[in-house]
Order: C-alpha cells, then structure tokens, then sequence
C-alpha cells in the first residue's frame, strides 16, 4: 500500500513494526476517534489526523493496545494539522505492541488515498473470484471426465507451480509429481516427516480456504496439507510444498484437487483405483529407467511402502487369475513381505501342452488355462532380513493371491538380489520368463501326463513355480536386453515374419514360438497353435520359406529360439 501513488505523495515515514510490513490490509478506515478500537473488525489500516485522540500518556497507552487488540494491521498518522510530531509515548508504545506506525509528512486527501487503496483490494478480490472460478471449472471437468489420480496430480502441481504428492491413510505416497532431481531429498524418510507434519500442524493456516481445519500448513517444512475425504470417508491426503502465491488461494487450489479425487473415489465404488495406478505407473517407469538415480528411485520406492535397505527383492509374475493390487500387498505381507504390483501383457498362448493324449476333458481344461494365462500381474516383492522366496512361501502367497483358483496360476520367479537395480533386473527376468513361458512354459508340465507331478499342479494340488534360475537362456537375454548386437540378431533372423504378420494380421510368430517349443513333436506344435494339421503344415513351409531356413536344423532352431526371446524382451 505505501507504494502507491496516492500514499506516496504525503512522504510516509516508518517508525515503528518493520515486520508488520508483509501484512495483509483488508480495508482503510478513517477515524480520530479515541474509541474507535471498538469498531474495528481485525485488519483495517487505520488513517487519522489524531486531532480526537487523548491527552494524557496513560490514555495514549491505552489507545495503542486498544488498536492491537482490535487487529489493525497497521495506524497511518497525518502530521501538521493536529500533531506537528509524534508524541514519544506513542511510539514507546507502538514499538512495545509490535504496532506498525507510519507517519506522512505531507498533506494528503484521504478520500483520494482510500479509492486508491479500496481500489487495488477489490481488483485483487476480483482476481481472486475468477480464479477461483478457473481452478474449479478445471478440476470439476477433470472429475467428470474421470481422469486418474496422478493425472490431477500432476496438473495440481502445474497449477501451484510446486511439488504435490498424494498420500494415504498409511503415509504411504500414491503418486507424486516433484522435479527431476528432487526425489531423493524430498522422499527420503517420508513416512517419519509425514508424520511429524500431521502432528506438528497449523489447524489455521492464513490461506486456509472453506473447509478450515482441512487446510493446514506444516511450520517446519512449510508443507500445505488437505485431506481427500467425502461422505464421512477419509481415503488420504495431498500435500504441496512451498510455492509462489496463487490468486486463487494455494489451498484453495488443494482443495479442488482433493474434491477431484474423492469424486473419483466414489465412482470407484470399492476398487481401490489409488493403489493400481499409482503402482503401475511406479514400476513402469522402474522398468523404463525413467529415473534420475539409483538413490532417487529408492527413496521414491521406499516411500510407496516398499522396503529396500535391508531387504532382498525378488521379482514374480503371476498368470492364470486376475490380481488387484492391494490383494497382492495383503498376501505378501502373509509371509512377512511387500508387494508392489502391476498389468502386463502376456502372450494369450500359455497351455498347449495341456492337450497332448489326455481326451477332451485335457483338451477343454487346457482351452480355459489358455485363456486365463493373458491375464498377467508383474509384482516387486520385498523380504525382510536377506530371506530367500523359497518354493514354501512362493506357494503360500500363491494361496494368498487367489484363495479359490490357484491350480490355475502360474509364478514366473526372477533371482532375488539386494538393492534396487537388482530387485528391477529380477522383475525384468520373471517378464521375460512368462513371456517366454507363454509358447513353451508348461510343455513340460504336460509332457508326463496326468501322472506327473507338474500335470497334478494344475489340477488343483498348487499353482506352477517356475524360476529364472532354472531358464539360463531367459535369463542371458534378460541380462542383454539392451546390447545392441542381440537386438540386431533378433531384428534380422525374424523380420520376414514380422512383416507378414503385420501386413496380413498373420500369426507367424505364434507358430513359429509353437514350433521351437516342441522342436521334436510337430503334432504337440500343431496343437499349441490352435491349428489343424493341415493348416499348420502350410504355416510352417510358408515360415521356411519366407526365413530361407530348415526348421529341423538344431543351430537354426538355437538361432530362432534366442531371436524370439530377445523379441519379447524388447517389446515388455
């Protein structure tokens, strides 16, 4: 306010309350009367000539603390007309109150400076209201358009130009939008400073909007929290942290986003939408490498609730039944671990060895595996202790996972390892092993008949383990997925197919994986694809030919197998 022209012009002098300056003028009122506290309503910026104001030091005294008591946010006198200086008693007694005094030294029209400053209060109000109406009108249309939970996310911390995450009850981060490079200082020990926010909070923060006990600001970290709560249902928070100023009030603008998503988890009904985006996003981009450092990463990973000091990591994909995330958490913690988990494509070609000389009741038991096997759930699991997934536990979290189907499920085990570039290697060695799994995976577990052991598994006597330590060529490719050379042995040794398949929506490739997992039985081949024989025959002559290859030659059977896996690899 003392910038502007109008104030300018009467030469203000501060004298007393320099912190008092930051503080916010509601309203200008104009009064000589000694009386006036009483009718103040809490942040005025009181103008007056002083020419009613008491004489004696007591009153004086009296009048000051009146003031403050009243919550000006500060008391501009005019000298010359009644003061030609400022009493001392007022000054002792403003500097002793913390009361903000600015004397002009000049004549000015206080009707002239309260528009001016009338003026600029309304305009900011003005300001405020439409983008007040901007945040809402944007954060309704992301609820009814039903965007998820890290999409608003991501457009809150857009907005307050500033680091958001979402919480839950268990101060455990959904999902987080902070700049790159932050990650590792802001989610380092999240949980305990989550903590200590809740508990150290400002219930009235002094940009709090409506819902007023929500709004909170942390005076250690600074941090502005809101709860995300809707028909007495409290799901989480979402916390920003420091930031420039918003016209539209910075939690005023949380508490849109927080409307938003409990919105979306009304029409979520009972999933728990929070838990699979947020996991599915954390691990795409772990596979992705879209992180700026091994540390960064941990801290992020181990703020979503997943331990990796101190833990070994396995990674495990699971096909056969479907798996919501947090039933996946919830089993893995029946065996003293964590789970992080997310939807993978598998190939929809899992179980052909299933129908190889056991009559139609194999062949429609192998027809409904088949189907099942597409639906695939990669998942990070965390042991505590430098424990080990042994074939005990990994089948008591089997039963964890789906209860009343587990003959149907398949645990494709990646080898465990410490830290977190070795717990990714691990998920990405059991990706490929399902993925490989998906032509060749359960030929052996057919090839005994009903009497084996692996063909009573998926009867109803327990899910299938298979483990990477087992597969060594799954696990090589896995281990070169990014070398060029490999890439190009793929590219080249497949390409015709590729082409064929893309140009005509052929299914080459599937006879073709078919084929190289039952590299001495054309007729087990021929079932695995779905084909009959006579169609099969045509397919694999139209293979030979197009790959200018004996499909009976060992090497090139060697050639084409590493050629598919690093195909699948490539193309998680």
């Amino acid at each position: 306010m003392l910038g502007l022209g109008a104030v300018a012009d009467g030469r203000p002098e501060v004298l007393t309350g320099d912190a008092g300056l930051a503080a916010r003028v509601r309203w200008v009122h104009v009064s000589d009367s000694a009386d006036v506290a009483r009718l103040l309503n809490g942040g005025e910026l009181l103008l007056s000539t002083g020419s009613g104001w008491p004489a004696e030091p007591a009153e004086l005294e009296a009048f000051v603390a009146g003031l403050v008591g009243a919550g000006v946010a500060g008391l501009v006198l005019e000298l010359g007309v009644h003061f030609r200086y400022v009493p001392a008693i007022i000054v002792d007694a403003a500097r002793r109150h913390g009361l903000t005094l600015v004397v002009l030294h000049r004549e000015v029209k206080f009707v002239a400076l309260t528009e001016a400053v009338h003026r600029h209060i309304i305009s900011e109000q003005t300001a405020a209201l439409r983008a007040r109406d901007e945040v809402r009108a944007q954060f309704t249309a992301l609820a009814l358009r039903g965007s998820p939970a890290d999409f608003i996310v991501h457009r809150l911390a857009q907005t307050l130009d500033a680091p958001v995450v979402l919480e839950n009850l268990a101060h455990e981060i959904v999902t987080a939008e902070v700049p790159p490079g932050a990650e590792e200082e802001l989610f380092g020990d999240w949980e305990a400073r989550s903590r200590r926010a809740r508990a150290g909070v400002i219930a009235d923060a002094p940009d709090a909007g409506p819902h007023g006990a929500d709004a909170r600001i942390d005076d250690g970290d600074g941090w502005l929290i809101v709860s995300v709560e809707a028909r007495g249902i409290r799901w989480g928070r979402l916390i920003a942290l420091p930031g420039p100023v918003h016209p539209a009030g910075r939690a005023g603008v949380l508490e849109q986003g927080a409307i938003a998503l409990a919105l979306g988890r009304l029409a979520d009904g009972g999933v728990d939408e929070w838990a699979r985006t947020g996991r599915q996003r954390l691990l795409e981009a772990l596979l992705a490498g879209r992180f700026s450092g091994v540390e960064a990463a941990t801290a992020r990973v181990e703020a979503a609730g997943l331990p990796v000091v101190g833990a070994r990591l396995v990674g495990v994909v699971a096909t056969g039944e479907p798996i919501a995330p947090e039933v996946a958490d919830a089993a893995a913690r029946t065996i003293g671990a964590r789970a992080l988990a997310m939807t993978v494509p598998v190939p929809n070609t899992g179980a052909e060895g299933l129908a190889r000389g056991s009559g139609q009741a194999d062949r429609r038991q192998a027809s409904t595996h088949d189907v099942r096997r597409s639906v695939a759930t990669a998942l990070l699991l965390s042991i505590p202790g430098g424990d080990e997934l042994t074939d005990r536990a990994a089948r008591a979290f089997a039963h964890g996972l789906v209860p009343a189907g587990v003959e149907h499920l398949v645990l494709d085990i990646g080898a465990a390892g410490e830290g977190l570039e070795a717990g990714i290697a691990s998920l990405q060695e059991a990706i490929d092993l399902a993925r490989a799994g998906a032509t060749a995976g359960l030929a052996a577990a057919s090839a005994a008949g009903a009497a084996a052991a692996g063909a009573g598994r998926l009867t109803g006597r327990g899910p299938v383990l298979r483990r990477a330590d087992d597969r060594p060529l799954v696990r090589l490719v896995a281990s070169l997925r990014d070398d060029q050379r490999v890439l190009e042995h793929g590219e080249r040794m497949l390409a015709p197919l590729v082409e064929h398949d893309l140009r005509r929506q052929g299914d080459l490739l599937e006879v073709l994986g078919a084929v190289l997992a039952h590299p001495a039985n054309r007729t087990a081949a021929a079932t695995a694809s779905h084909l009959s024989r006579s169609v099969f025959y045509q397919r694999l002559t139209l293979i030979q030919d197009l790959l200018g290859v004996d499909l009976d030659d060992g090497e090139t059977q060697t050639a084409l197998h590493l050629a598919l896996l690093v195909r699948r690899a490539s193309r998680r």
